[in-house]
This record gives structure tokens, C-alpha cells and sequence, in this order.
């Protein structure tokens, strides 16, 4: 699978638009990594533990996409995209969402 953020494949032509792709993930903060993160705050630097909450939570977010585009039969998914919100204190949903296409 073809996963691009622009809006054409390179050196490919699209048949077709088969539609939105998209996938999520809804991840939550947990003690251990809240009270490191609150000692780090403390200091300075990077919080490791939420970076890799976070990239863990990209991926799984981008597969889903992947795995929606193949079952719409596409190609490649252009135009990819991602999003995140706060669904309550603590949880945020991140979103992977792109254009399903069908190449020549």
C-alpha cells in the first residue's frame, strides 16, 4: 500500500477515488508514565515515555487507515492526514485519515 501526503503519487496516474480512509485510536496517560512525565517537568527535556505513547498511538492509527483503504480495494492512499482531539481529561484520540485510490 501507497501512503502519501501529497496529493498524487509520484510517477503514477489515479483511476480512481474510492473514498475517505481512516483509523483511530483512542489512548489514555497511566500513573507510571504521569509521575515520570511530572518529575521531567521538573527538570526540563523530553518525556520519553509520552513521545512513545504518542508515535505507538500514529502507527496504530495510520494501520487501521491502511487496513480500511484495503478493504475498499484501493491502491494508495493520497493526501494522509492526522488529527487529534481530547475525548476527556487523561485520553486523546488520534486520527489517520486520507483519500482511498484505485491506480492505473
Amino acid at each position: 500500500m501507497i501512503i502519501v501526503t501529497t496529493e498524487v503519487v509520484p510517477g503514477r496516474e489515479i483511476e480512481k477515488a474510492l473514498g475517505v480512509a481512516r483509523g483511530s485510536t483512542v489512548r489514555a496517560r497511566n500513573v507510571g508514565r504521569d509521575i515520570v512525565a511530572s518529575l521531567k517537568g521538573l527538570v526540563g527535556g523530553e518525556i520519553k515515555e509520552y513521545t512513545k505513547l504518542l508515535a505507538d498511538s500514529r502507527e496504530s492509527a495510520l494501520q487501521r487507515m491502511t487496513d480500511d483503504a484495503k478493504k475498499m480495494g484501493a491502491d494508495a492512499v493520497v493526501n494522509v492526514r492526522f488529527g487529534t482531539s481530547a475525548v476527556m481529561q487523561g485520553a486523546a484520540e488520534i486520527l489517520a485519515y486520507g483519500t482511498a485510490v484505485k491506480l492505473k
